[in-house]
């Protein structure tokens, strides 16, 4: 009997799947975004060529991260990563106003693809604990006339 209202209860009630794609350009942070969310801590990381995948449950929610890598030559590839992606985390180094041009360029060609068109988009203004970070809203500000809103806020 108890089986049955726990199998009953995890239906109507139980966890909900989110498979996210988090990209943007090389050295921007992903990696250390990704553990920060499933170890709570700040971890040492290397470049990832190819991409790391793992699993963060929050509330009733289990979110499966896809974390692939930012350089030049492995962004052709974010594509196979599209399908049945139901959120992307575009990540932008805020300290690195010299290549917000290119990331702009990247995010516009990925909202371009129809595989990502219901997916909801989340761009995070990364490293804005650094001294000579740049305001996220004149950071952004570049990525904006996509047609994108955006909403201020801050995550400790």
């Amino acid at each position: 009997m108890g089986l049955a209202f726990s199998k009953l209860f995890d239906r109507l009630w139980g966890k909900k799947e989110m498979r996210i794609l988090m990209v943007g350009l090389d050295a921007a942070g992903k990696t250390t975004i990704l553990y920060k969310l499933k170890l709570g801590e700040i971890v040492t990381t290397i470049p990832t060529i190819g991409f790391n995948v793992e699993t963060v449950e929050y509330k009733n929610i289990q979110f499966t991260v896809w974390d692939v890598g930012g350089q030049d030559k492995i962004r052709p590839l974010w594509r196979h990563y599209f399908q049945n992606t139901q959120g992307i985390i575009f990540v932008v180094d805020s300290n690195d106003r010299d290549r917000i041009v290119e990331a702009r360029e990247e995010l516009q060609r990925m909202l371009n693809e129809d595989e990502l068109r219901d997916a909801i988009l989340l761009v995070f203004a990364n490293k804005q604990d650094l001294p000579v970070r740049h305001d996220p809203t004149s950071t952004l500000s570049p990525i904006s006339p996509l047609n994108v809103s955006f909403t201020r806020g801050t995550i400790y």
